[in-house]
């Protein structure tokens, strides 16, 4: 009968582990994320609903679209000079942050450009003493953004990062352009005829369509001024450190920083690695436990009952008496 037990126990387990490993393959391919969407300097193209119409025929409609079409194929089909968006980030170690600053927001506006933002702060050099830690957004003419360059890393003390990067947006320029021409058609559309209609309500009725058709316009219009500001004008990040900042502690030749760092990031990854199992644990594998012993502890109550149910123990049979 032991064996009974034992062969049920089993196969209960071996049913429950199956369950459970189902469902952890499901768990991982739930965590299984697509990556994260790219951010680009560029605004997006703004996706205004097409003018809708409502007093122009089918057949007039259809020449505006059509017009307008034309319209945004002429403008592919021409030799477009292509907008490229370029960006540039930089670290730069100088003597003197302040003044360097005060270089480049010149440098910016002789170029024709200008200081999009500037960011001081304090910051402790190792022997204690605070130094100024600066971060500069500027935006100078395209075609001087190499010349810019060099005169940003030069007399650095060093150049610690450099990033060059450039995004083409001539197919979303050519589009809004298209769409520009489309809506200019249909506006002076709608104009022709709130100047030919009757019926009051049908010139308010126009006249509603029309504001739309004009606001569109100047989304439009304005996206359009940006992005061409934004291919015309590059925008340069300098972060500016001070080098007494990054000066190493010396000790007799020895220098102590490297260890004192390593060390606190070995305890920075410790806490992150301990933090990490935490909420592995609380979150999924105690669940789990949970919902896979509860089952079985019921399983085993079960079984036990049935067993002594079954197979209940007879009474020993009294001694005879002498």
């Amino acid at each position: 009968m032991k064996r009974l037990f034992l062969m049920i126990s089993i196969l209960a387990a071996l049913i429950l582990t199956g369950c459970a490993s189902a469902a952890m393959g499901n768990v991982n391919r739930s965590l299984v994320q697509p990556g994260a969407p790219s951010f680009s300097e560029a605004a997006p193209a703004i996706q205004a609903p097409a003018p809708e119409v409502q007093l122009l025929s089918n057949d007039a409609l259809k020449s505006v679209q059509a017009g307008g079409t034309a319209a945004g194929s002429d403008v592919t089909n021409s030799d477009t000079q292509r907008l490229v968006v370029q960006t540039a980030e930089l670290t730069i170690v100088v003597k003197d942050v302040k003044t360097r600053v005060t270089d480049l927001e010149q440098m910016a506006k002789n170029m024709g450009g200008y200081v999009v933002s500037v960011n001081i702060a304090q910051t402790y050099a190792p022997d204690g003493t605070q130094e100024p830690d600066a971060q500069i957004v500027l935006r100078v003419p395209a075609n001087q953004l190499d010349g810019a360059l060099d005169q940003v890393k030069k007399d650095a003390v060093d150049v610690q990062n450099e990033t060059h990067t450039g995004q083409d947006i001539t197919s979303q320029y050519v589009d809004l352009q298209s769409r520009l021409t489309a809506k200019e058609a249909a506006a002076d559309q709608l104009t022709k005829i709130m100047e030919s209609a009757t019926k009051t309500q049908d010139v308010l009725d126009v006249y509603q369509q029309l504001q739309q058709v004009d606001s569109d316009i100047e989304v439009l219009k304005g996206q359009i001024q940006y992005d061409q500001e934004a291919a015309q004008l590059s925008a340069i990040t300098v972060h500016v450190v001070a080098e007494a900042t990054i000066k190493p502690i010396q000790v007799g030749g020895w220098k102590p920083q490297g260890t004192a760092r390593d060390a606190i990031q070995n305890l920075i990854y410790f806490w992150q690695g301990f933090v990490n199992f935490l909420i592995q644990f609380f979150l999924l594998i105690l669940p789990i436990l949970i919902t896979i012993g509860i089952p079985l502890f019921l399983i085993f109550l079960l079984v036990r009952w049935i067993y002594r149910l079954i197979f209940k123990r007879k009474p020993k049979a009294e001694a005879p008496k002498e």
